[in-house]
């Protein structure tokens, strides 16, 4: 990226206000070249990675409970808030006030609404919506963390504006086309997505967690076995690959770390030790990149935040997948064994409320379950064979990648969630919730098999927050709860001999389609579950209205 002599450095993405809690934050923000960034008087040196220069300043010594208001500045010059903001002051909140607990999460944010083509017929943006919301709140009232559930960026689905610029730098006829190639295109992305005011003000003044899923790669990334080996040969995915994990470490995975694990972290600590403004950490993190997507134990994406009486752990459900047919895990054992003892941990530190965050749910509608349950049956048994190659095709057309797609994981987490409610690993807590996006639409669901529960477990599934849901997905999402459906698909796993699962589970609320935000309100151990939808009326006034409020607790 050109620089320009004499004049001062530009603030062209951030701040984000990320990891919080009762003492420290951090704060990520990207340049237009080196710099030192100031925040509340700690100081960060810029780093490189391929011509872009990025910081994360560790905010420690903070007071349990407090709020303050925070500017950033670039090598002394304040450059946010930006000069006549409507918006108020952004601000750190810690964790540690007398007070109901507001989470809000979502997934799938395709762009910002001024970006994308008119005619695709998208919904108002539901992070616009809230962050609107919030200005016309008192304070107090704004979300104390904010969960985004994948898809923060789509590598595969770019706008047009993305797609002439991608046209001027390459020949969009080769492949992979009018996709993201490498980590120049992902940036521009990731500009596309969090540059508007709204969205960016939000960003700024409540905390955030995020994790990856398919989109931010490439559309079915990791399915299965066969898939890799028939994409990640070509020379166009390595650089893919590379240009999507490296951008996803810079501009989402570093800040999911507390300040302890970013002193801990051995690529975090090698860019620190490059000397100031000579060396590119482009290099580094590609090397990092390619070991990941090889080798899943290379770098662990899952991670845990404490919010007091809640515990969120988030996991991975994308690049630590064991894919061999006969041994499909959503999750590999060395991944489920760190989740485990995470859950293991927070049960015994006595929370109130457990989230398990996952881009994709755990518990999906009956007859959906049952079809990608039917459907790796198949392709386990009949693998390379004529039917189990149809079995492939169809696993990649109809998306049948869930925890439903891999029995043994999806088991395994009902085992986990069941011991902790029924107190086997100790007090129980109130709740314990699985977070997801995805499927482009939003549901509630309970476990209610087995009994003898203390603890409600729920499977809460929002998305996507700005997208469009094809009119065949909305039916078939709204089919797959009726029981005539769940009949002829349980008669297709009767058929094919499809060993039934112990557990059960019933719809609570839903399906909700459109573009929609979910919140979780945690009081004590009371728990209930809003949800915000956006509407548009024909003369183009937007809408941002609450759809549901249920208890969970």
């Amino acid at each position: 990226m050109p620089e320009t002599a004499g004049t001062s450095p530009l603030l062209l993405l951030g701040p984000l206000l990320r990891h919080v809690d009762p003492v420290s934050a951090t704060i990520w923000v990207e340049t237009d070249r080196p710099c030192v960034v100031e925040v509340l008087g700690r100081r960060a040196q810029t780093f490189c990675v391929n011509g872009h220069h990025y910081a994360l300043v560790v905010v420690e010594d903070l007071e349990p409970g407090s709020v303050t208001p925070y500017e950033v500045h670039l090598d002394g010059e304040q450059v946010w808030p930006p000069a006549q903001s409507v918006y108020p002051p952004s601000r750190i909140r810690t964790i540690g006030r007398d007070r109901p607990f507001r989470l809000a999460f979502g997934s799938c944010r395709y762009a910002t609404p001024t970006t994308v083509d008119v005619g695709d017929g998208i919904p108002p943006d539901a992070l616009d919506g809230y962050a609107r919301r919030l200005v016309s709140m008192p304070p107090d009232e704004w979300p104390d963390a904010l969960v985004l559930l994948g898809d923060q960026v789509y590598a595969d689905e770019v706008t047009p504006a993305t797609q002439a610029w991608m046209a001027a730098r390459r020949d969009l006829s080769q492949p992979p086309g009018a996709q993201a190639a490498d980590f120049e295109e992902y940036t521009r992305l990731y500009a596309e997505s969090w540059s508007d005011s709204e969205v960016r003000w939000l960003l700024s003044t409540v905390p955030s967690s995020m994790v990856f899923d398919d989109h931010e790669m490439i559309d079915d990334w990791n399915t299965s076995a066969a898939w890799r080996a028939e994409v990640t040969p070509n020379d166009w995915w390595h650089r893919r690959i590379c240009g999507g994990l490296v951008s996803y470490w810079v501009y989402q995975h570093l800040g999911n770390l507390s300040p302890a694990e970013l002193s801990d972290n051995k690529t975090w600590r090698a860019i620190q030790d490059l000397p100031p403004g000579s060396d590119d950490a482009g290099p580094m993190l590609d090397e990092m990149a390619r070991a990941a997507d090889v080798e899943a134990e290379t770098v662990r994406w899952s991670y845990v935040r404490h919010w007091g009486p809640a515990r969120l752990i988030m996991v991975d459900t994308r690049a630590g997948r064991a894919l061999e047919e006969h041994d499909r895990k959503i999750v590999d054992d060395f991944e489920f064994d760190w989740v485990d003892a995470a859950v293991r941990r927070s049960v015994e530190d006595g929370v109130d409320h457990l989230l398990i965050g996952t881009s994709l749910p755990w518990l999906l509608p009956h007859s959906v379950h049952d079809i990608e349950q039917w459907n790796e049956t198949m392709s386990v048994r009949h693998h390379g064979k004529p039917l189990g190659r149809l079995m492939e095709k169809l696993r990649q057309a109809a998306d049948l990648e869930h925890w439903a797609a891999f029995g043994q994981s999806f088991e395994r987490l009902g085992r986990t969630l069941v011991s902790v409610a029924r107190g086997e690993l100790g007090r129980p807590p109130a709740t314990a919730l699985v977070l997801s996006g995805d499927v482009h639409h939003a549901y509630a669901a309970e476990l209610v098999q087995p009994g003898g529960l203390e603890t409600r477990v729920h499977q809460l599934t929002v998305s996507p927050l700005h997208n469009a849901a094809p009119h065949a997905i909305e039916i078939g999402f709204r089919l797959g709860w009726s029981r005539w459906a769940r009949a002829l698909t349980g008669g297709l796993r009767a058929l094919a001999r499809v060993e039934r699962s112990p557990l059960q589970w019933q719809k609570q609320a839903g399906p909700f389609f459109g573009n929609e935000l979910g919140e979780l309100v945690l009081d004590g151990r009371d728990a209930r579950f809003l949800l915000w939808a956006t509407s548009r009326d024909d003369d183009g006034t937007e809408h941002f209205t609450q759809v549901l409020d249920t208890r969970l607790s």
